[in-house]
C-alpha cells in the first residue's frame, strides 16, 4: 500500500508507530491526520491476536483510532527483525511507543540506541508515571491517573465518592501533549538540525489538566472539593429542571448575572442581599438553586434555551450523544467525516476539531489491515522479493 497523505501539513514526515492500546494512538492520530506518512509497527498475528492489546481491529474503537495509517508486521524479539526495524528506524523522523519505561531499552530500541544512526529522530515516549522515579516501572492505567493526578475527588456529587470521568481523560490528554511536544520537536530541528527524545505520562498530564483547581492549591493551598454539576467559583452554574428536561446555564460575573435575572423575570434578586455579589451567591447556593429549579420547571428547555440566549446568557441543551450528533451546528461544523474500508464499509470517524483553512485534515484512508504495507516497505528498504515468503513462515514479518 502506498502512502496517500492526508494533508499537505505534514506530509514527507514519516513516522514509525509501536504505540498500543490509547495514550500512544491518540498522539500519533494527530500526525497521521495531519498527513504524517505513519507505518504502524505490529507483531505478526501468529505472536499476537486481534484485540490482545486494545481494541479489536474491526470495531468502532480501532477505527476511529487508527485511520490514516500503513501496517508493517515485524517480530521485534528476533535479530533479522529487529534489524530490518533499525534499518526502517534510519528512514524515519518520529518513533512513538508507549511501553513500560524500561521495555525499549531491553529491546534495543531506545532513543539512545536509535540517534547513533539517525541524529535527527525525535522519539517521543508516553507512560503511566513518568520515565524515572519510584513509580516508573508501574504499569500505567487511565481511571489510576485519574485518581492520583486528583481528577476523580472533584468529580461527582458532594458526599456519593470518588467519580471517574466518563472518558478515559488521561490517555487522551497524554496522548495530545505527546503530539504537542512531537509538533514542537520538529519545529526545533529546523533550526538545529538535530532530534531529541520528548517524554510525557498519563499522570503528568492529568494533574496538568487540573489547571486552576491545582493552581487553587499551590498558590492559595485551597484544595477543592467535589462540586456536581455546579461550577466551583462562578454561581449560578450548572443543570437546572425544565418542564421537558434539564438544561445548562452558567452564569460567570456581575454583568452576566444581571442579565440572568432578567431573563428570569426575577429582578428583585439583583440586589437581593442574600445573592447581590457571586461570594453571596457562593454561600447560598442551594438556596439559590432551589429557587431558580422552581422557575425553570415552568418552561420547556426549548423555551428556557431561546429566551436565555436572546438575552446574552450562556447555557444549553443536555444531550445523549445521538442527539448531539443531530444538533444543526455540530453538522455545520462537520465534526464527522466518511472513509470507505475494505472489510467494514463505509465507515462514519469523529474528524479533527481544528479546521486549517488552506491545509486541512482528512480521513484519507480507513485503519488498515495488519501487515498491508509490509511487502511494500520492505522492498522499499531493499529485502529481496524471493526473502519476503521465508520470513512470513518464520513469523519475522
Amino acid at each position: 500500500m502506498s502512502y496517500e497523505p492526508a494533508s499537505s501539513v505534514l506530509e514527507n514526515v514519516r513516522v514509525l508507530d509501536l504505540t498500543r492500546v490509547r495514550s500512544g494512538p491518540t498522539a500519533v492520530r494527530q500526525l497521521a491526520d495531519w498527513g504524517a506518512d505513519v507505518i504502524r509497527v505490529e507483531q505478526p498475528e501468529a505472536l499476537e491476536p486481534d484485540g490482545s492489546l486494545g481494541a479489536a481491529r474491526h470495531t468502532a474503537d480501532f477505527q476511529n483510532l487508527q485511520r490514516n495509517k500503513r501496517s508493517i508486521t515485524l517480530n521485534l524479539k528476533t535479530d533479522e527483525g529487529m534489524a530490518l526495524f533499525r534499518k526502517l528506524a534510519d528512514t524515519a523522523d518520529v518513533v512513538v511507543e508507549n511501553f513500560r519505561p524500561d521495555v525499549k531499552h531491553r529491546l534495543g530500541i531506545d532513543y539512545g540506541t536509535l540517534s547513533k544512526t539517525n541524529q535527527r529522530l525525535i522519539y517521543a515516549s508516553i507512560s503511566g508515571f513518568g520515565q524515572t522515579g519510584p513509580y516508573a516501572k508501574r504499569p500505567g492505567f487511565d481511571q489510576v491517573a485519574q485518581g492520583m493526578g486528583g481528577l476523580m475527588s472533584i468529580t461527582g456529587a458532594p458526599g456519593e465518592g470518588p467519580m471517574r470521568v466518563g472518558i478515559p481523560i488521561a490517555d487522551l490528554c497524554a496522548g495530545h501533549f505527546c503530539a504537542q511536544g512531537i509538533l514542537l520537536a520538529l519545529y526545533e530541528r529546523e533550526r538545529s538540525g538535530k532530534g531529541q527524545w520528548l517524554h510525557t505520562s498519563l499522570l503528568q498530564a492529568m494533574i496538568a489538566m487540573l489547571d486552576f483547581q491545582a493552581a487553587r492549591y499551590t498558590v492559595s493551598e485551597q484544595v477543592a472539593g467535589q462540586a456536581g454539576n455546579n461550577h466551583p467559583t462562578s454561581i449560578p452554574t450548572g443543570v437546572f429542571q425544565t418542564k421537558d428536561g434539564y438544561i445548562n446555564i452558567a452564569v460567570a460575573g456581575e454583568a452576566t448575572w444581571s442579565r440572568f435575572c432578567q431573563a428570569m423575570n426575577k429582578d428583585d434578586w439583583q440586589d437581593h442581599p442574600d445573592y447581590k455579589d457571586n461570594g453571596l451567591r457562593s454561600d447560598n447556593r442551594e438556596q439559590l438553586n432551589a429557587l431558580i429549579n422552581e422557575v425553570t420547571q415552568s418552561r420547556t428547555s426549548e423555551d428556557w434555551i431561546s429566551s436565555f440566549t436572546e438575552g446574552g446568557v450562556p447555557c444549553g441543551p443536555i444531550y445523549t450523544i445521538d442527539k448531539t450528533f443531530d444538533d444543526p451546528q455540530v453538522k455545520h461544523l462537520q465534526m464527522t467525516a466518511n472513509v470507505e474500508s475494505p472489510v467494514m464499509g463505509d465507515l462514519n470517524l469523529i474528524a479533527q476539531p481544528v479546521i486549517l483553512d488552506r491545509t486541512p485534515s482528512s480521513i484519507k484512508v480507513a485503519p488498515p489491515e495488519r501487515g498491508n504495507a509490509t511487502q511494500d516497505i520492505l522492498l522499499e528498504l531493499g529485502v529481496k522479493e524471493e526473502e519476503l515468503g521465508r520470513m512470513r513462515e518464520e513469523h519475522i514479518i
